[in-house]
């Protein structure tokens, strides 16, 4: 199985800056998130949006990583796990943009694949919006890039607690971490994508 997905490259056509992945949340897809690209104000840099690959249950368009229900919780992820290293992977021969310019974002179950996937990975860095951590993501012998962490302190999806964790687990581990909190509820807000474009051209410089 192969990730569907949005890719947008500079206006001006030439080479990349770098590339920036961005992974949808559990119902939504990947135009959702592509309808934030102006915001990010990063005009030379390659974008891409995945969709995930299976169905969401409650919606003909939107996708999922993995299930969240209850009777099914973290159904799929291993195969989401593989699908997506292999897409990122891919994307070098695609875009002529290596790995190490390369930073992986993603919102709420985006930003936990975010945290799970790209910390196995030698890429640039990670941005994590309102995401978690998925049980025995993080591999302590890993070279884990430096990750952005922003989360709404008023999120009733994901509550803030799943940031300090993350951001705990990663600085116990050694890994350059910057954190935000922001006066919002469970969304991306401009910024958000304010502080996630400083983090990016300050990490692929």
């Amino acid at each position: 199985m192969s990730l569907q997905y949005l890719s947008f490259p500079p206006a001006n056509s030439q080479t990349p800056t770098g590339l920036v992945v961005t992974l949808h949340g559990w119902g939504a897809n990947a135009e959702d998130v592509a309808s934030l690209l102006d915001y990010f104000q990063l005009p030379n840099y390659q974008f891409i949006f995945p969709n995930a690959p299976y169905p969401f249950p409650n919606s003909a368009i939107g996708r999922a990583w993995y299930d969240l229900r209850a009777e099914n919780m973290y159904q799929g992820l291993e195969e989401s796990r593989q699908i997506l290293t292999d897409f990122l992977l891919s994307l070098e021969a695609s875009t002529g943009v290596s790995l190490s310019r390369t930073v992986l974002s993603g919102f709420s179950q985006g930003g936990a694949m975010t945290l799970d996937v790209g910390s196995k990975l030698p890429i640039a860095g990670l941005v994590v919006m309102s995401g978690y951590l998925h049980p025995d993501a993080i591999s302590t012998n890993s070279d884990i890039p430096p990750t952005l962490i922003m989360h709404g302190t008023r999120d009733e999806v994901v509550p803030l607690q799943a940031a300090f964790r993350s951001r705990e687990t990663l600085k116990s581990l050694g890994v350059g971490v910057e954190y935000h909190e922001f006066e919002t509820g469970h969304e991306i807000n401009l910024e958000m994508l304010d502080v996630a474009r400083n983090f990016i051209i300050k990490t692929i410089a």
